[in-house]
């Protein structure tokens, strides 16, 4: 082995120390950065937040009163149940992420009537949307309260009230197709 082979694997730690530095300081001016440039991940989370509201309340729309118990194993939610979860995850989480307290509302179950189901529905989207209106970027990385005593950073959060309202939108198309009724973005405009 020659001395430059060597010294080699020494030379690399300190520009692997560098990269690691850079990616760093990168990652965390990212909030800063996005506050200049007009709150691009607060913008698209409200984005998000209306295109779920619009898409979960047409399916709550479309599935008949009378198939609000429905539930395609016993294992599974109720359609109802979905929709009641639905409200309560609402306002836990973008209550976190606006940092506002979510309202008072009735008790409602699976089992609740659809018109009071569709109305929390509607009223608990209509909650995000107050709680986050002057949400912005610089604070994304800030620890919020979660599940179980747990915490996690505003941006995952986000992250996981997006992939919450995906998740229970496809649950909802699957009902309603199982039923033989089309899911709102199936329909033809």
């Amino acid at each position: 082995m020659t001395r430059a082979n060597l010294y080699f694997p020494l030379l690399e730690l300190p520009i692997m120390c560098i990269r690691v530095l850079a990616m760093t300081i990168a990652l965390t001016s990212l909030p800063c950065l996005a506050v200049a440039q007009g709150a691009p991940v607060a913008e698209s989370f409200r984005e998000a937040t209306a295109s779920a509201s619009k898409r979960l309340q047409a399916a709550a729309e479309t599935m008949p009163a009378d198939k609000y118990g429905y539930k395609p194993t016993p294992a599974q939610m109720t359609f109802g149940d979905i929709v009641a979860h639905l409200v309560e995850a609402n306002d836990y989480l973008c209550g976190a992420i606006g940092a506002v307290k979510a309202p008072a509302r009735a008790k409602i179950t699976g089992a609740s009537s659809k018109a009071d189901l569709q109305a929390q529905l509607k009223e608990s989207f209509a909650f995000c949307d107050q709680a986050v209106a002057k949400l912005d970027d610089s604070k994304l990385s800030e620890q919020l309260p979660f599940f179980e005593g747990s915490t996690r950073s505003r941006i995952g959060e986000m992250f996981d009230s997006v992939s919450d309202w995906a998740d229970h939108y496809s649950q909802t198309a699957n009902y309603l197709r199982l039923n033989g009724l089309l899911p709102p973005t199936a329909k033809k405009k």
